[in-house]
This record gives C-alpha cells, sequence and structure tokens, in this order.
C-alpha cells in the first residue's frame, strides 16, 4: 500500500473554492477508483485555512490512475486557491498489512 499525507495552506478568500474541487477529488477517488482505498480530507484545528489529505492506494498504477481521473483535474484547476506550495510526505502502509483490510475483501 501506498500512502500519502498531503498538507496545503488555502487562501482564505477562496477556501470555498477550495472545498468544493477537493470534495469533488476526493469522493471520486473513493467511489470512481478501485486502487484508491482512502481519501480523507481533514482541517486543522488551529488555523482553518491549514487541509491536510490522508490518502491510501493500493499501488503505483493506482497513483497513476488517480492522477489521470476526471475529478483530479477539477482539483489541480483550483490551484489557484492555495497559497504556498504543497507539502508531501510519502509512506508505505505497515498496519494494517492485510490488503484485504484496505480493500474490504
Amino acid at each position: 500500500m501506498i500512502a500519502k499525507w498531503i498538507k496545503v495552506r488555502v487562501k482564505p478568500e477562496k477556501r470555498q473554492d477550495f472545498l468544493e474541487a477537493i470534495e469533488v477529488d476526493a469522493l471520486g477517488s473513493e467511489r470512481d477508483e478501485p486502487g484508491c482505498v482512502r481519501f480523507n480530507v481533514l482541517q486543522d484545528e488551529s488555523d482553518e485555512n491549514v487541509y491536510y489529505f490522508y490518502e491510501v492506494y493500493v499501488d503505483e498504477a493506482a497513483v497513476e490512475a488517480h492522477r489521470a481521473a476526471p475529478h483530479y483535474a477539477v482539483w489541480q484547476a483550483a490551484a489557484h486557491t492555495l497559497d504556498g506550495p504543497v507539502e508531501r510526505v510519502e509512506c508505505q502502509s505497515v498496519f494494517p498489512a492485510d490488503p484485504g483490510y484496505w480493500t474490504g475483501k
């Protein structure tokens, strides 16, 4: 499993545009991508303009499929809503290790 922890800061005046775009991407990812097993969007408790994405994919092919999906293009088109660079941390899932846990199979 490949896990990604993404941190973004959003321009306050563009927050609603950001939320609409990331909702399309997150829901589309979990609903339409068999290789995406989790896509959570979290808001920082102390700064309402900071958001985190926790994404889990079964393999690199699933990550590439995600980047080719129409809902990802919606998110890419919302880049103007961000205030600063995107911070990324790439991880591998350790526990739970069983692929059946993630896929529900």
